[in-house]
C-alpha cells in the first residue's frame, strides 16, 4: 500500500465517520472530534506521513472547522506531562553523551558476566537501572544496550545463521523482552507511559503520580526480570554456556574508556538525585516535571549537556508535537462526553457478566490487540481510555484497570517483531527468525500477564489501591 493509498483510506474513514448522523446522546462536536481522532490514530498505524505531521495537521484542522477553540485545540502542549516526557529525553541524552549507559553495562558484565545466564541478566539489569532516565526504549535499547549484545555475540563466534544459537539468539531475545519489562516499570521508561498517567486522570479521575507507578511495578517488574530471563534459557536455549571472556571484553572496554569523566559524575549524581526526589514526591510535594527539568538544568548549568544537544534531540521535539496533540484531542472526547458515552453503551451490553469476567475478557483484548499495531504510543491512543472507562463502567476498581491497562500497553510489545522501536533493531540483527520471535514473544506475553494481573493485583491489594 503506498503512501497515496493510505492517505486516501485515513481520509475515506474519517469522513464516513464526520458526515454520519450523530448517535443519540452525543453532541455534534463530540462526533466530529471523535473522526478527528480515529483519523489520527489510523494515521498513526498507517503512517502516509510521520506521526509529528499527522498529530500537526489534526490539530490545525480541528481548529479550522472550528470543532474546537485554537485554545483547546492546542491544550495539549501546556500539560505538564508533555514536558515531563521531553525534559526525561534530554536526561537520557546525557547517559548517552557520556558514555555513562555503557559503562554501567560493561562494569555490570565485568562482575557477573561468567555464563550465558548471568550475562542475559546483566543485560536486563543494566536496562533497568538507566530506565528510569531513558523514556526512549528504543534509544536504550537500541543505542546503548544493542550495540553491547551485538559485540559479544561475535566476540563468541555468534553470528546469523549456523551459529546463532551458539549465544546470540538468546542474547537478543533477552534484552529485547528484558527492554519489554523495564519499559513498564517506570512511568519515565517509554515515551507513552506519561501519555497512560494523562489519560486515567482524565478518564477515570485518578492520579498515577512517578512514584505509586513505580511502586505498583516493583514487585511483578523484579519477579519478571527473575523469571524471563530463565524461561528464555530453558525454552531456548544457547548452546554455549560459560562465558568467562564476556568479562575480559568487558575490563577491556572499561579499560579504554578510562576513568568516569567528570560529565559522567555529573549525570550520576543527577540521575540518583533525581530518583529520589521522583520516589519521595509525596513528602517534598515537588511535581515530577519540576524534577524533571531542574536535572536537565543542572546538566546544562555545569554543560554536560550544550544548547546544540537540546536542539538536536529529535526525538524530544518530536514527542512533544504529537504527545501534546494527542492529549489535547483525547482531554476534549472526555469533556464533550464522548468516552463517558461509549463507556455507557458498551457496558450496557454487558448488564449481568461479573466485573471480574469482563475485566479479564477486556485485558485479554486489549494485550492481544497488538499484533495488529507498529507502535505502542497508538495501540494507548486507541484503546486505552476506552477500555479503562468500560472496565470501570463494569464495576472493576479504577485503579485496578488503570494499572493493569497501563502495564499491559508496554508488556504486548514482546508478541512481534514489529511491535515497537526496538523490535526491528533486534529482528533485523538476523538471530531469531519470525515464527520463532513470535512462538516466544506470545509464551513470554502470558508469563508476564499471569505475573503481572495475577500475582501484581494481590501486590496492588496490599498497597491499599483497590
Amino acid at each position: 500500500m503506498n503512501n497515496m493509498v493510505r492517505s486516501l483510506v485515513v481520509l475515506a474513514i474519517g469522513a464516513a465517520i464526520w458526515f454520519a448522523p450523530v448517535p443519540a446522546g452525543l453532541k455534534p462536536e463530540a462526533w466530529k472530534l471523535m473522526a478527528i481522532f480515529v483519523s489520527t490514530i489510523l494515521g498513526f498505524i498507517l503512517q502516509p506521513l510521520p506521526i509529528g505531521s499527522l498529530a500537526f495537521i489534526s490539530v490545525t484542522f480541528t481548529a479550522l472547522s472550528g470543532v474546537l477553540k485554537p485554545a483547546e485545540a492546542l491544550s495539549g502542549f501546556s500539560n505538564g506531562t508533555i514536558w515531563l516526557i521531553v525534559s526525561a529525553f534530554l536526561f537520557a541524552k546525557g547517559f548517552i553523551k557520556t558514555g555513562l549507559g555503557r559503562r554501567i553495562a560493561y562494569v555490570l558484565i565485568r562482575a557477573l558476566g561468567d555464563s550465558t545466564l548471568k550475562l542475559g541478566y546483566t543485560i536486563v539489569l543494566s536496562d533497568l537501572i538507566i530506565s528510569p532516565a531513558t523514556p526512549s526504549n528504543t534509544a536504550r535499547a537500541g543505542g546503548i544496550l544493542f550495540p553491547i549484545v551485538k559485540s559479544l555475540s561475535t566476540a563468541f563466534g555468534s553470528e546469523p545463521g549456523s551459529t546463532a544459537r551458539r549465544v546470540g539468539a538468546y542474547l537478543m531475545q533477552t534484552a529485547y523482552q528484558g527492554n519489554t519489562i523495564t519499559s513498564a516499570m517506570f512511568m519515565t521508561a517509554m515515551a507513552g507511559n506519561p501519555l497512560i498517567a494523562s489519560l486515567a486522570a482524565n478518564t477515570l479521575k485518578i492520579n498515577i503520580s512517578w512514584g505509586l507507578w513505580a511502586t505498583a511495578a516493583l514487585v511483578p517488574g523484579l519477579l519478571s526480570i527473575i523469571v524471563v530471563p530463565y524461561l528464555l534459557y530453558k525454552f531456548y536455549p544457547p548452546e554455549v554456556k560459560k562465558t568467562p571472556e564476556a568479562k575480559a571484553i568487558a575490563a577491556k572496554e572499561l579499560e579504554q574508556m578510562g576513568a568516569m569523566s567528570i560529565g559522567e559524575k555529573i549525570v550520576a549524581a543527577v540521575f540518583v538525585g533525581a530518583l529520589v526526589l521522583w520516589s519521595t514526591s509525596q513528602y517534598t510535594k515537588l511535581d515530577a516535571t519540576v524534577v524533571a527539568m531542574l536535572a536537565v538544568t543542572v546538566m546544562m548549568v555545569t554543560k554536560v549537556l550544550e544548547w546544540k544537544d537540546v536542539l538536536t534531540e529529535t526525538g524530544a521535539w518530536d514527542t512533544l508535537i504529537w504527545m501534546g496533540a494527542l492529549i489535547g484531542l483525547a482531554d476534549y472526547l472526555s469533556k464533550l462526553g464522548f468516552i463517558p458515552w461509549f463507556a455507557k453503551l458498551v457496558s450496557a451490553s454487558m448488564v449481568g457478566v461479573p466485573w471480574m469476567q469482563a475485566f479479564v475478557i477486556l485485558l485479554v483484548i486489549y494485550m492481544y490487540a497488538h499484533y495488529g499495531f507498529a507502535s505502542l504510543v497508538a495501540h494507548i491512543t486507541a484503546m486505552y481510555a476506552a477500555f479503562a472507562a468500560v472496565a470501570v463502567a463494569a464495576g472493576a476498581p479504577a485503579f485496578l484497570v488503570a494499572l493493569a491497562l497501563a502495564y499491559m500497553s508496554n508488556l504486548c510489545m514482546s508478541l512481534t517483531h514489529y511491535a515497537a522501536g526496538p523490535a526491528p533493531i533486534y529482528f533485523g540483527a538476523g538471530y531469531v527468525d519470525q515464527g520463532t520471535w513470535w512462538k516466544i514473544g506470545f509464551l513470554v506475553s502470558v508469563v508476564n500477564m499471569i505475573i503481572w494481573v495475577g500475582i501484581g493485583s494481590f501486590w496492588w491489594k496490599i498497597l491499599g489501591l483497590w
